[in-house]
């Protein structure tokens, strides 16, 4: 039980009784470690672990789920197997790195994360995800006598963009291996539990929805918090009170604060009537009264309501005791201005004696940066922050500030952190309380709401369990604020975890490799994407089993004695829709003729324009003869220059008579365009005009003819029809019409079904489809593929341009550079800018990179075409944001200098030079290439991992 609830005599029982049963065993050994009682799922999920079996353990962020994965880290030394925690970040691994060290010993553990490696032939290693999928694609070594994988933070395997390596990782591990799997409170666990259980078999699921630190929701209005529920029970022991097998939302269970609610319709209605403006507390005219009865200290008309700056936020958590606090900022820049603001406020949150031991720790961890990059990091305003007990985190930072940024809020030094949502993405940094200063966001696209998913992660850092007897979480009011639409955020205990899997280059070339195209096929309608899939093909077809049976029904009761209804039914759809679609046919060819007039049209054509702007005789100036719609440049009798669209014609635009536009004309003088425009009054009052030629309408009237011609037909069909002339016939033709809709009805569930079966396999046929046109894989003496000289290559690259970097190779645009310009090319298949500047293609600092360019930049172009003829996801194209940057880098310019003329943030800049180094360090182990250019590529690595870049907090 956590260590912040009283024990009562019953639980002491319990307890004292369970571990009598553990005694002598490992798990009892591993309790024995703890100065608290492990909770009931814990337990659960260590038993499990005991007997044998893998588990899924899915529970709130800070429930301690963690303790089961380091159970398994124990179990694998007890029994002198290795063991591998796998995270999601790098960031997360080298906390967890450093947590296994501390508890087993440095010599026991290891760390692998693409930039780093430490003791990698450790029995224990931490590693990202990627390395371990790397490591199965390779045959590692280092996989031998590994018994226990931890998967923290599984419920990644949901991300658009990496989230596939979970589910490879899963099918690909050695049977004998046993998998643990931590994921966040998702609503779905037994599914995705089930899908364990068919891959790696007998899976244990264990599901806690308690959260050992009740959380309590707010709204901050104005400088005051105000609890957004009614009920004086936190949310957790009302969640305890749904049934099992809940949909996991109490909202029903909940009463929205009536004082918000008035204060959201008095907005709503202020706004309406157009009021904006007014200051706090002012006194209402109209009867001379204070118009304040809302939540104490708050203006109830809304439109007085002001959201608290960040100084006065942070001053009112502080009064209330709720610091140390993350406030989520859905934006890099906003975070670090919120520091900027505070400290220009004069926020002090931290002691003398604190300031004295966060400047030692800084500077300390600082200690190996270049001065001449403090400037450029913006390090002296972090330094100043931090001595208040202030800080930003978000991934623009260089990685050593974040790193220490989480230890001393870890310690309580730093007391308010402005973060972006890339704080609760795994690491361990509870607080007291939670802020949010908007539930919306921008996801690159466009700003969308928090969902109900993301609003439980963010706010799950609120408690930290052995400290506060509560969490808190607070959204701050702010214009159109709804407090049930937060209600129904906050309500909402979990949501569903849905698969993005989809085979790729990298992925279905060792699939082949290793299995052939076959058992590929077979491996990956085994995973969660194709489970699910399935799981909904049951739920369709159970559909369609159900629809039959109505329509058989629907079939028994439009029977007509005096013949075949079902024909009869079948004519009066016919004739219903020829009729319904006479008109838009017509419609539609009408517009297709005049769209055709309109492009035939030349200069000094004279026309008629019926409608619109002017009607009257006008002559066209300038043809518009390949547009998809023809809007022609006309001057009219009344000299208006316009242009001339569809909608002003009800037939084809014929001319009626042809006047000379003469070279001199210039539409901008007054006296040429009246000129003209007598000209073409003379044309037509003279008689010069020509009849239209009516054979120009013979596809209308001809069409026309053949649709009218096919009406009569059906009414004559339906005339003669025997069921014509039954009594009861109306009422055969509803059950009809409820037969006919149904129909539609089920054969879309069975397209779906259609659609939905044997997808993952089918998008890995379009993958070797594509791979074998451009020679990747060919086809072996027993008719089975297998990679080719090129192909072999492509197994060793990873990433999301696998198959252009691989064609890059192939085609030489790797050759004729030198390790600082291998560097700066390497960028344009890495990196991802957040926007597209929309600018001309930057010069290259060389010759040979331009040629390199030239060359990388036509591949993909070739290749783009071709995922689109084979309907594959489409390859990113290359970027050339980041080439000068690296290259004045990898030459040895300072850190100033590189980011200079740059939107580049100096850690993103750290984060994109790792990534180059992965990939060099992939390039440098690719078979097959000349000699020589594995040893390019390590001097390409040495050139750039230096200074900020090579600097880690990681000590072996």
């Amino acid at each position: 039980m956590p260590m912040n609830q009283a024990a009562s005599p019953a639980q002491r029982h319990a307890a004292a009784k369970r571990n009598s049963a553990d005694a002598g065993t490992e798990f009892g050994a591993f309790k024995r470690g703890f100065d608290f009682e492990l909770d009931d799922f814990q337990i659960t999920a260590c038993r499990a672990l005991v007997a044998g079996r893998g588990v899924l353990v899915a529970a709130p962020t800070g429930a301690g789920k963690t303790i089961v994965g380091e159970f398994a880290v124990h179990l694998a030394l007890a029994r002198g197997n290795k063991a591998f925690y796998t995270t999601p970040i790098k960031a997360l691994s080298n906390q967890k790195y450093q947590e296994l060290a501390r508890r087993h010993g440095a010599e026991n553990v290891g760390l692998l994360t693409g930039d780093t490696s430490i003791n990698s032939e450790a029995p224990v290693v931490v590693m990202t995800t990627e390395v371990l999928r790397n490591m199965l694609y390779a045959d590692s070594d280092t996989l031998s006598g590994l018994a226990y994988v931890v998967m923290d933070e599984v419920h990644y395997l949901a991300d658009r963009f990496r989230g596939a390596v979970w589910e490879e990782v899963i099918i690909h591990l050695p049977t004998e291996v046993s998998v643990v799997s931590l994921s966040a409170t998702v609503s779905n666990a037994e599914e995705f539990g089930a899908w364990l259980g068919t891959v790696r078999g007998d899976t244990a699921v264990v599901v806690s929805e308690h959260r050992p630190v009740p959380l309590w929701q707010h709204v901050m209005v104005q400088r005051e918090i105000v609890d957004l529920f009614a009920t004086k029970k936190s949310f957790d022991e009302i969640a305890a009170e749904l049934e099992p097998g809940s949909d996991g939302t109490a909202a029903g269970r909940f009463k929205v604060n009536p004082e918000l609610l008035k204060l959201a319709r008095v907005e709503s209605g202020h706004q309406h009537r157009g009021g904006h403006g007014a200051r706090p507390g002012r006194r209402d005219r109209r009867d001379g009264r204070d118009r304040r009865n809302g939540p104490p200290g708050v203006a109830n008309d809304a439109a007085l309501v002001k959201r608290a700056s960040r100084p006065q936020v942070i001053r009112a958590l502080d009064a209330k005791d709720l610091l140390p606090a993350i406030t989520f900022i859905f934006s890099r820049a906003a975070c670090d201005a919120a520091v900027q603001q505070c400290a220009a406020a004069g926020l002090w949150l931290t002691t003398p004696a604190e300031r004295a031991e966060i400047a030692d720790r800084v500077d300390a961890a600082c200690a190996e940066l270049p001065d001449s990059d403090r400037e450029v990091l913006g390090y002296w305003g972090w330094r100043d922050g931090l001595l208040r007990g202030l800080a930003g985190h978000h991934a623009g930072m260089l990685p050593t500030f974040k790193e220490v940024v989480e230890s001393l809020f870890a310690d309580g030094l730093v007391r308010a952190v402005f973060a972006t949502e890339t704080l609760a993405l795994g690491i361990n940094m509870p607080a007291r309380t939670v802020v949010l200063e908007k539930l919306e966001k921008f996801n690159g696209e466009a700003h969308v709401g928090v969902t109900a998913g993301e609003y439980t992660q963010l706010t799950g850092r609120a408690g930290r369990r052995g400290i506060d007897v509560e969490g808190h979480a607070v959204v701050l009011w702010q214009p159109g604020t709804d407090p049930t639409a937060v209600a129904g955020l906050a309500s909402r205990r979990s949501y569903p975890l849905n698969s993005s899997f989809r085979p790729t280059y990298n992925m279905s070339i060792n699939l082949v490799a290793q299995f052939g195209r076959r058992r590929t096929r077979d491996i990956l309608e085994s995973s969660f994407a194709q489970f699910q899939a399935d799981r909904s093909v049951v739920d369709l077809a159970r559909q369609v089993r159900s629809r039959e049976e109505s329509l058989a029904g629907y079939e028994k009761a439009m029977s007509c004695h005096l013949g075949d209804f079902t024909e009869y039914a079948r004519l009066r759809r016919e004739l219903t829709d020829h009729e319904s679609g006479a008109s838009r046919t017509k419609a539609k060819q009408r517009r297709a003729r005049v769209a055709e007039s309109l492009a035939t049209l030349r200069q000094g054509d004279v026309i008629m324009v019926p409608a619109g702007r002017n009607p009257g005789p006008a002559v066209v100036l300038e043809a518009d003869p390949h547009a998809r719609e023809p809007r022609p440049g006309i001057l009219t009798a009344n000299k208006e220059l316009r242009r001339l669209g569809i909608h002003e014609l009800d037939g084809p635009a014929l001319p009626l008579a042809r006047v000379r536009i003469g070279k001199g004309f210039n539409p901008k003088v007054p006296k040429d365009r009246r000129n003209l425009a007598q000209q073409v009054l003379d044309a037509v009052a003279d008689g010069g005009a020509r009849r239209p030629d009516r054979s120009a309408t013979f596809t209308l009237q001809d069409s026309a003819r053949s649709e009218d011609e096919a009406i009569d037909t059906l009414r004559r069909a339906l005339r003669a029809h025997p069921c014509h002339g039954c009594p009861d016939r109306e009422d055969h033709a509803r059950w009809s019409e409820r037969w006919w809709k149904l129909r539609r009805e089920t054969d879309a569930l069975v397209r779906a079904i259609q659609q939905r079966t044997n997808t993952i396999a089918k998008t890995f046929d379009r993958v070797t489809d594509l791979l074998a046109a451009y020679g990747f894989v060919e086809t072996d003496d027993a008719g089975e593929l297998r990679p080719s000289a090129d192909g072999q290559r492509l197994r060793r690259v990873y990433g999301e341009k696998d198959l252009l970097i691989a064609l890059a190779l192939r085609e030489g645009a790797f050759g004729d550079l030198d390790a600082a310009e291998l560097a700066a090319f390497a960028t344009t298949v890495v990196f991802a800018a957040k926007r597209d500047d929309g600018g001309a293609r930057p010069r290259m600092p060389s010759v040979s990179l331009e040629t390199s360019v030239e060359a990388v930049v036509r591949l993909w172009s070739v290749l783009e075409d071709a995922e689109e003829t084979h309907r594959l996801p489409l390859t990113g194209e290359p970027e050339l944001g980041l080439v000068w940057p690296m290259y004045k880098w990898a030459r040895g310019r300072g850190l100033q200098e590189t980011l200079k003329g740059t939107e580049l943030a100096a850690g993103d800049f750290v984060r994109w030079t790792k990534q180059v180094v992965d990939l060099l360090d992939q390039l440098a182990k690719v078979p097959g290439m000349e000699r020589g250019f594995s040893r390019l590529c390590s001097e390409a690595i040495g050139l750039v991992r230096r200074g900020v870049v090579a600097y880690t907090s990681v000590v072996d």
